[in-house]
């Protein structure tokens, strides 16, 4: 006859009258699972059922196997996948600083980056003639918030209109071109005949290619 473990699907050969008349509990080897066999399950199988019966629960072995191979590529592929998002968050300012059209995404999710590492402290702006040219002149400090060097990029002032549209821009270093662990440097950026109708000003760090750009108008 052929013993089956109803807990891990191990087949074993045994005579019928090992069994007995009144059955008796059994053990497996492999997984130490015991089980009552009755003296009713006890049949003496053919060869051919004999068979079968091994092939079936080789079968049912190998897809047991199978699905466990399956879970563990699973679960490692989202430990992976955990792992590559946790560094994504904890090193989104170096990310960011390699890949800048990162940024964008960041925010989108919560996670702002300043990716220049230098914070605005203050900004003020100021309408004057010099002579009959009206000027605008906007001013403002900025500071260093690591506890390395940084060198300065340049400040980018935009002159917008009522509907967002960029007017007029002006490009302004920050002095010192070096700033220190948290020390503070300043910027003016001047416009000169600034539009009329002018209606809010952005001021933002420019991106390295923005550096090169001329402003129409303005001197930094």
């Amino acid at each position: 006859m052929i013993l089956t473990c109803p807990e891990c699907e191990t087949s074993y050969f045994a005579e019928p009258d090992s069994i007995g008349e009144s059955g008796r509990t059994v053990k497996c080897n492999s997984c130490g699972h015991s089980w009552f066999v009755s003296a009713a399950a006890v049949a003496a199988p053919t060869a051919t059922q004999a068979h079968k019966a091994y092939r079936e629960s080789q079968r049912r072995k190998k897809t047991a196997q199978a699905r466990t191979t399956a879970a563990s590529m699973w679960v490692s592929a989202g430990a992976v996948g955990i792992a590559m998002l946790s560094g994504l968050v904890m090193f989104r300012q170096q990310v960011v600083q390699a890949w800048p059209q990162s940024a964008s995404t960041y925010a989108a999710l919560g996670m702002p980056v300043n990716r220049f590492e230098i914070d605005f402290v203050a900004s003020e702006a100021e309408r004057f003639f010099d002579g009959t040219t009206p000027i605008l002149e906007v001013r403002g400090l900025v500071a260093n918030t690591t506890d390395g060097l940084l060198n300065t990029p340049l400040v980018r002032v935009n002159v917008l209109g009522d509907d967002g549209a960029i007017l007029e821009t002006a490009l302004a270093p920050i002095e010192p071109a070096v700033l220190g662990a948290g020390a503070e440097g300043r910027f003016t950026a001047r416009i000169e005949a600034p539009p009329v109708e002018a209606f809010e000003l952005d001021i933002r760090l420019a991106a390295p290619g923005e550096t090169e750009m001329t402003a129409t108008g303005s001197t930094s």
